[in-house]
């Protein structure tokens, strides 16, 4: 790899949610989905913009400016966060006081969890599910 495309090679991504409630959602991914808080920036004391991660996936929330109708902040916004297991995290995020479904399969083999977000965005832990076909006589 020449160093101009190793230069140029994108390592990773942190996309920035605004939220309603900044000390609410933060709550929220730390408390019920086990992320930490990476960095965070102040003004007056208060805190209005954070890094949060788990593992290798990182994501930033900032406060709002305006506010909108309800579920229309992460309306058409879905994240897949790709774990080892999902019924695992189902166990965790359930113990947690989570009110989430159980693990169901999705057509394309990946075993999925959806969890409801304060602002509406879409959340998604998801694992492949192992190729039994050809353990089948």
């Amino acid at each position: 790899m020449t160093s101009a495309k190793a230069a140029a090679e994108v390592r990773q991504l942190w996309p920035l949610l605004l939220v309603e409630d900044l000390d609410r959602s933060i709550a929220f991914y730390r408390d019920q989905l086990g992320f930490s808080l990476g960095g965070t920036a102040e003004a007056d004391g208060k805190i209005f913009w954070c890094r949060l991660q788990r593992g290798g996936a990182s994501l930033m929330l900032e406060q709002a400016e305006e506010a909108l109708p309800p579920g229309e902040r992460g309306r058409g916004v879905h994240f897949y966060f790709v774990c080892e297991d999902a019924e695992a995290m189902y166990r965790e995020l359930s113990e947690r006081g989570l009110e989430i479904g159980p693990p169901s399969v999705a057509y394309y083999g990946m075993k999925q969890i959806f969890v409801p977000e304060p602002d509406g965005y879409s959340i998604c832990f998801e694992s492949p599910v192992p190729d039994t076909r050809a353990e089948m006589p």
